[in-house]
């Protein structure tokens, strides 16, 4: 028997009026110039929201408090060498100014209006966003 590879990630959705938060990779070795949302993998010995905390706060600049943000939908995704399990979040509210505080990964943090998403976007994360409106969901993506 084999040992599998799973890693966990978090994914932090924001929204403003009908726009969503979209950040634009760069120099990580994965999907670079490919739009992205705010996301990270877990470090270990971390609760999902605690994560998804964490990585608003380094990657834009934000404070959530845990009851204003929720877990909305999971994907189990396979990559070529690695499996992941992604948990998806919505930021209900959150204090302090949007930011692109890692500009040496994230070219530029953009609003986008839900209904015209770039056709340079990670295709997972697309098929997560044209989700997040019908409720909690589970994807199965690679298999």
């Amino acid at each position: 028997m084999r040992a599998p590879i799973l890693y966990g990630s978090v994914h932090v959705l924001f929204y403003r009026d009908e726009e969503v938060l979209l950040l634009k990779r760069q120099n990580t070795g994965f999907q670079d110039g490919m739009w992205s949302v705010v996301a990270g993998r877990m470090d270990g010995n971390e609760e999902v929201v605690s994560a998804a905390i964490r990585e608003a706060k380094e990657e834009a600049g934000v404070v959530i408090q845990p009851t204003e943000i929720e877990v909305i939908g999971v994907m189990h995704r396979k990559n070529t060498s690695s499996e992941w399990v992604d948990f998806f979040l919505i930021a209900h509210r959150w204090q302090g100014e949007i930011r692109n505080e890692e500009p040496e990964k994230c070219e530029q943090l953009k609003w986008f209006p839900v209904n015209e998403l770039p056709s340079e976007m990670i295709p997972y994360i697309r098929i997560a966003l044209e989700k997040e409106s019908r409720g909690v969901w589970f994807e199965s993506i690679g298999w």
